[in-house]
């Protein structure tokens, strides 16, 4: 039997197809998941009997029947679903839709399983995930960050494995930045590729709804099926027949990217994230890419237009009654933006036209010379902290790289690309003119078997049908601290068990790590030492007990599971190393921290 990654659209349905899991177990477990986030992902998620609706709706297909059948998915909160109220992140504006939105109709209707309603900046304005009501989406790595916005609860219910795939939206980033902060693909199709129909506007005549999963080819498979033509959106485009195939295994030989110069690139103080972009261009480079140094102004020009000119009247009139009516219903952040709007004319908005059409003529004549351009997809992240402190200012910072995409009718494609000293996420955005999606999901498609983020199959079957029946009666709490630890290697073995990520901590400071000899993959021992020991970052996942026998089983020597203390007097079931390995293996105890001792090898 093959073996396969439940975190993937492919791998589920090739799960179902092999027989290996039923549509009403694993979206029970699913929607379980949902259930015990800790990320603040959701607003909304359906009840057993709505679920139980789904699964019936099932009952007579199978995978070879429907493209995304029992597929789970989540769906930003401005996008419709009938079955549950939409807020955009707003209590007040709250309503219930009487049918879901065109697109989200498209994925129902091959089968796809929507999940719930995810938090998201409101109004979706935003790049930080942190304006809402219901309070921050915080990062999936590490819980003091930002998750990225407005598309955050989509994002991290992805990244977290609660679902396949998500929806989201992007007027200035939306769909690209948490894609970056979360170690995820995430695609802003061609303006009007797919429908808003069903969408609560933020500029209506930029709004484009995107795809967040792990992988490229998820994202094409996606696209083909949410990308359907809608007559009723006045701001749809049917697809050209000229538009390129999905080729990744090609996708950048022979081609040529344009590279802002180095002058033009901002990373805001953040080494780590310049030093992985030069090293992302060094990657384009060996797949066969052609790098040519660019003069980025007029795109950044642009850029400066979405909130400085006056297409932040759009976003007023998008809500304007129920602004009007009462503004203070806004978060103040939100109110203070939207509320901008007030001074613009009509002249300010035909000026501002013309001076977009004269930044377009010149990036158009740029763009034209290359196949695609490549931005880092932001140049720094910041705590939830520092972004409450000041919202405004580094909102725009994060905006650096996208707010002229929609401008511009461009189309762009988010993808990994490697990881900060911090352990963060990093992540490139190669971008196009409209209706080149197939061959920019081409490229990144490429980039991402390059890196290696998010691919491959377990290295062992799933559990029998009768175990994952009883997996969510009883869980575990299992402590990870090298190859299996979130957006690493194997990290893909916990998700497709169901497990899911509390917390981010450290054992106490009586341990030793040591990075092992062998690999690819590579792996660290930790080893107790209370006279000679440190505090070792770690990960504690809840993976459901059914299933640890069958993980324990995959460990190979030296390594094994044990028991470890954690900073907080815990002892906890993690990996413990046998004594005997450390003869062969390197300390490296003073790092504290796998990530940052893999940070260091690769430079």
């Amino acid at each position: 039997m093959s073996e396969l990654n439940l975190a993937t659209v492919s791998g589920v349905l090739a799960a179902y197809a092999e027989g290996k899991i039923k549509p009403a177990t694993f979206l029970q477990q699913k929607l379980d998941d949902a259930r015990a986030d800790n990320n603040n992902c959701w607003l909304s998620l359906l009840s057993d009997e709505q679920l139980s609706a789904y699964v019936a709706a099932l009952e007579d297909k199978s995978a070879a029947d429907l493209p995304l059948y029992g597929v789970p998915f989540a769906i930003k909160d401005n996008i419709d679903l009938a079955d549950l109220p939409t807020t955009a992140g707003c209590k007040e504006y709250s309503y219930q839709p009487t049918e879901s939105a065109f697109v989200v109709a498209q994925l129902i209707a091959a089968g796809a399983v929507p999940l719930g309603k995810t938090n998201l900046d409101q109004f979706a304005t935003g790049l930080v995930g942190t304006r809402s009501p219901w309070g921050a989406v915080s990062n999936s790595f590490d819980a003091s960050y930002i998750s990225g916005g407005s598309s955050s609860g989509s994002a991290v219910s992805v990244a977290t494995g609660q679902v396949c795939f998500s929806l989201g939206t992007d007027t200035a980033g939306s769909g690209r930045v948490p894609a970056a902060f979360n170690n995820i693909v995430g695609m802003k199709a061609s303006k009007g590729r797919l429908s808003c129909s069903g969408v609560v506007p933020a500029c209506k005549s930029l709004d484009c709804v995107t795809l967040f999963a792990h992988t490229t080819d998820d994202i094409e498979r996606l696209l083909a099926i949410a990308g359907a033509y809608d007559g009723n959106d006045c701001y749809a485009r049917p697809l050209p027949s000229t538009s390129e195939s999905y080729l990744p295994q090609q996708g950048l030989a022979g081609k040529t990217l344009g590279v802002p110069k180095a002058s033009q690139l901002a990373f805001f103080g953040n080494e780590s994230a310049s030093e992985l972009f030069a090293e992302s261009l060094q990657q384009l480079s060996q797949q066969g890419a052609t790098l040519v140094e660019i003069d980025f102004e007029p795109f950044l020009q642009a850029a400066k237009l979405l909130y400085e000119g006056p297409w932040v009247a759009e976003r007023y009139a998008a809500i304007q009654s129920f602004f009007e009516a009462d503004s203070s219903r806004c978060l103040p952040v939100i109110e203070t933006i939207i509320g901008g709007a007030q001074g613009k004319t009509a002249v300010d908005a035909f000026n501002a036209m013309y001076k977009l059409q004269a930044y377009k003529v010149q990036c158009d004549a740029i763009l034209a010379k290359f196949d695609a351009i490549v931005t880092p997809t932001a140049g720094t992240i910041y705590t939830i902290d520092e972004v409450n402190a000041d919202p405004i200012t580094l909102n725009s910072n994060i905006g650096y790289y996208t707010n002229f995409m929609n401008l511009l009718d461009y189309a762009a494609v988010a993808v990994p690309a490697g990881f900060q000293t911090t352990g963060l996420p990093f992540g490139i955005t190669l971008f196009a003119d409209a209706w080149q999606d197939g061959a920019l999901l081409s490229m990144a498609g490429q980039l991402q078997q390059a890196y290696g983020f998010n691919l491959g199959a377990t290295e062992m079957a799933l559990p029998p049908l009768a175990e994952q029946a009883e997996a969510t009666a009883e869980m575990v709490e299992l402590v990870v601290c090298g190859a299996h630890l979130q957006g690493l290697p194997l990290n893909h073995q916990l998700l497709d068990r169901g497990a899911t990520l509390l917390e981010q901590t450290a054992t106490s400071a009586n341990y030793r790590f040591y990075a092992l000899a062998g690999g690819p993959p590579f792996r660290p021992g930790l080893i107790r030492d209370e006279a000679n020991g440190a505090a070792i970052a770690v990960e504690v996942w809840q993976m459901p007990l059914a299933h640890l026998g069958s993980f324990l089983a995959g460990i190979p020597q030296p390594l094994g599971l044990g028991k470890v203390e954690l900073a907080d007097g815990r002892w906890c079931v993690s990996f413990i190393c046998e004594s005997y390995a450390i003869e062969s293996a390197t300390e490296i105890t003073h790092f504290g921290c796998w990530r940052r001792y893999l940070e260091k090898q690769a430079n």
